[in-house]
């Protein structure tokens, strides 16, 4: 059997919360995401210019969504989960400055090997957040 085509990128990901205006508060007013879409279930945020952050309250996609151009099969998650956010290096201290300016705890930070540096905050759902300067993955920007 032949290999499948490359994937080109990650598209979406989601996070599921358990206060959904909470939730928008924080990565609207401290992340400053824009809203792409947002309904009773979900809000869609694009981040850069190719992916979308999805936070979904957790118990509200147990059913099957019916769409006029199809269905979405039910999905949830528990527990907290980890996203990545690239940033450019020279942001790295302002966006320091912004967190703890909203009060938000820097947990930790990471020099990489390749010369990436990270650091690491929670989401009030406690989500591990964190924000990647380039140098942590052998990739184009990563």
């Amino acid at each position: 059997m032949p290999p499948p085509p490359p994937l080109r990128r990650v598209l979406e990901t989601a996070l599921y919360v358990d206060d959904l205006e909470r939730a928008e508060r924080f990565y609207e007013d401290v992340l400053g995401l824009k809203p792409l879409v947002a309904d009773q279930r979900f809000r869609a945020y694009g981040v850069g210019d190719t992916t979308v952050l999805l936070l979904f309250q957790r118990g509200a996609t147990l059913e099957t969504v019916h769409l006029p151009g199809g269905t979405i099969p039910p999905h949830d998650g528990h527990g907290p989960l980890h996203v990545a956010f690239a940033i450019a290096a020279d942001d790295l201290a302002q966006w320091e400055r912004a967190l703890t300016g909203h009060g938000v705890e820097i947990e930790g930070r990471t020099d990489w090997p390749r010369g990436g540096k990270s650091i690491y905050f929670r989401d009030p759902d406690g989500h591990l957040l964190e924000l990647a300067t380039p140098g942590l993955w052998n990739i184009p920007g990563g």
